[in-house]
């Protein structure tokens, strides 16, 4: 049985990875899943010319905690069992820093709302720093 996790990094959440996951836990293939938030450094954003980092830090935190309130009901809704967490720092190395802790045996990601070049430039990051299976929604 396979462990999830599922990497939860902007706003649009991931739904579809929920969807996935709670399909796979259907057919019997997934024991657990793990979603993790992961709160990117606000000061590399050209928006802290403009904001201070508390407050963009508190809106990022806000549309991370209502992307997980969603991807959570649709687990939820499916009888998943799942456990939730949050991590700080760049997307690639906070996930790569959590597989390697042992806490998933694939990594599923939405990356539905991405382009084409953010899609591929993520998948190949991801695929660079583990050995561990990625699979990309879209």
């Amino acid at each position: 049985m396979l462990k999830i996790l599922i990497p939860i990094f902007d706003p649009h959440g991931a739904e579809k990875a929920a969807r996935h996951s709670a399909f796979l836990f259907a057919r019997r293939c997934v024991a657990e899943v793990e979603i993790v938030e992961v709160l990117e450094d606000v000061t590399i954003e050209r928006t802290s010319a403009f904001w201070s980092q508390d407050e963009l830090r508190e809106q990022s935190q806000r549309h991370l905690s209502r992307a997980l309130s969603e991807t959570c009901a649709i687990l939820d809704d499916a009888g998943v069992p799942y456990t939730s967490s949050y991590m700080c720092g760049p997307f690639v190395r906070s996930v790569s820093r959590r597989v390697e802790s042992g806490h998933a045996d694939i990594v599923v990601v939405d990356a539905s709302h991405l382009g084409m070049l953010r899609k591929l430039g993520m998948l190949l990051k991801l695929w660079r720093l583990r050995a561990t299976p990625v699979t990309l929604l879209h």
